[in-house]
Formats: structure tokens, C-alpha cells, sequence
């Protein structure tokens, strides 16, 4: 079995006073991950950099009540919530085994600003769409975009997490962002200076 990574000295400038519930998200999730489908066998050398730190990153752009469409393990849903207490978190998520986990981990970590919901993000319909939605390793943004856009409120936004190659989903994507009345696109990269790996997300506003 293949050891956690140490914790980066950055972890703690990301989670600020919230550092131990994040190692405690980390501990859990190391634990956890592989048995429960949620991480791969190879993925605990690399959990804090490429994925909790990649979550954390995205934090300051979240506000108001934002939906993680395809939550899985709590990324970054979960981070997102640990790091700002102050935003809402919609986790959505089809598969019963990560509900469960994400519901189990919510509670454990007392989190109260965490709402979970067993669904399929183009089967969720929110009583009131939310202010922003953001997702995380799902698909590529000309299919993601249908699942995520129509979740928003006009004048909310997606803020999506992408790899090296977000700028060339966005011109793929052309034809979606039309569809969907996006503006602004635009792809932002997080965490450079600070981080070893650091985040692009493509974030958009819904006209």
C-alpha cells in the first residue's frame, strides 16, 4: 500500500484556522478512499497536492449557495465547505455509496453548511437555482456545460475545474456556451507562486 503524502507547508495558508478539519478530512479520506471506491490505489502520495490543495484553490471564488455537480469523494465540495464556513454547498451526486460518504464525512467534520443530494446533476431541479456551480474532474466542458448551466440563476456563475488543456475545451465547447447564453468565459489559473501544482478553472456567467 502506498503511503500518504506529508502535508504541504501551503495547507496551511489555504485552510488558515480551519487546518485541522481539513487533516481530518485528509485522514478520513486516506483511510477510506480506496475501500470505498472514492480514490485510487495510487492517489495517496498525491492526495494533498493534486487533489485537496486543487480543491482549496477554488475556495475564494465561491460565494452565496453553489452546487458540486458530481461530488464524489468531497472534492471539492467538501474542501470548499471546510475552508469557507460562510457558503452553502449543494454536494450532488448519483451514487449511493459517495452520498453516504459525503453525508457521513458532512457530520463528522460538523458541517453545517453542507446539503447532500442523491441525483444526477440533469435530473436536479433546485427549488431556487443556485448562485454558482462548480464541478470537478466530470467531463469535458461541451458536455459538462448542459449538466451545470441550466442549475444556475441567471447571473450566477460556473466555475469548473479543468486541466492544461481548459482553453482548448472552451473553444470545443462553442457551441454550448452559445446555447446556454454563457458570458465572460474565461479560464483563470489558481495557486501560481504558491502552490506545485496549481488549478485552472473556467468560469462563465449565465445571461
Amino acid at each position: 500500500m502506498s503511503e500518504l503524502e506529508l502535508e504541504p507547508r501551503e495547507a496551511q495558508d489555504l485552510f488558515g484556522d480551519r487546518i485541522e478539519l481539513g487533516r481530518q478530512f485528509v485522514a478520513d479520506l486516506a483511510r477510506e478512499g480506496e475501500t470505498r471506491g472514492l480514490i485510487g490505489p495510487l492517489e495517496l502520495p498525491r492526495l494533498w497536492t493534486r487533489h485537496v490543495l486543487n480543491s482549496a484553490l477554488v475556495a475564494p471564488l465561491l460565494s452565496g449557495r453553489v452546487g458540486d455537480v458530481g461530488s464524489g469523494a468531497g472534492l471539492p465540495g467538501l474542501v470548499v465547505a471546510i475552508v469557507r464556513p460562510d457558503v452553502d454547498l449543494v454536494l450532488i451526486e448519483p451514487m449511493e455509496r459517495r452520498t453516504d460518504w459525503l453525508r457521513e464525512e458532512a457530520e463528522a467534520l460538523g458541517l453545517s453548511n453542507v446539503e447532500v443530494v442523491r441525483s444526477r446533476a440533469e435530473d436536479y431541479r433546485p427549488a431556487v437555482q443556485l448562485d454558482q456551480v462548480t464541478a470537478r474532474a466530470v467531463s469535458a466542458l461541451s458536455k459538462l456545460i448542459p449538466i451545470t448551466a441550466p442549475l444556475v440563476r441567471p447571473g450566477g456563475e460556473l466555475v469548473l475545474l479543468k486541466g492544461e488543456r481548459a482553453a482548448t475545451e472552451v473553444d470545443a465547447a462553442a457551441k454550448a456556451i452559445r446555447r446556454f447564453g454563457l458570458t465572460d468565459v474565461r479560464v483563470e489559473v489558481l495557486g501560481e507562486g504558491v502552490v506545485s501544482e496549481p488549478t485552472r478553472v473556467v468560469r462563465a456567467t449565465r445571461s
